[in-house]
């Protein structure tokens, strides 16, 4: 009961901490990468937001590249910091751009995964990843 309302900082269960939320912030990211996948390769007609006009099919592709490999290179802990990078630009676009017309209801959750990526970038993706694995080598 005692450490219940502690507010020490414990390292070994804030890298734990870390990996599950960077697996969990991922993999949640991953199922809408993966349906954005879906629809670039599909053959159908691709109808996607082009909020800077370089054109849906771009658009699409950018989206993908963020939400689909990104969220990847999050969940293995693999150049995390530089990985969230699109995803907060993403997000930022999906949250204050294409939602913002909708209401806090559809911004809501860009903007959830928005702090979550902020969060990553600022803390990094802990011991249990291959970033640290690949830097503690390199030493």
């Amino acid at each position: 009961m005692k450490n219940t309302y502690s507010t020490n900082i414990n390292l070994p269960q804030i890298d734990f901490a870390l990996l599950f939320f960077r697996v969990g912030v991922g993999a949640l990211m991953l199922v809408h990468g993966i349906s954005k996948l879906k629809m670039l390769f599909g053959s159908e007609e691709i109808a996607f937001a082009d909020p800077f006009g370089f054109g849906p099919e771009a658009s699409l592709a950018l989206t993908v590249l963020a939400e689909f490999i990104c969220s990847i290179l999050i969940i293995i802990g693999l150049g995390t910091k530089l990985a969230v990078i699109p995803l907060i630009v993403t997000m930022a676009v999906a949250a204050f751009m294409i939602h913002s017309a909708d209401g806090w209801g559809r911004q809501e959750l860009p903007v959830f995964y928005l702090l979550s990526y902020l969060f990553l970038f600022y803390t990094g993706s802990g011991k249990f990843s291959l970033d640290h694995y690949l830097l503690k080598k390199k030493k």
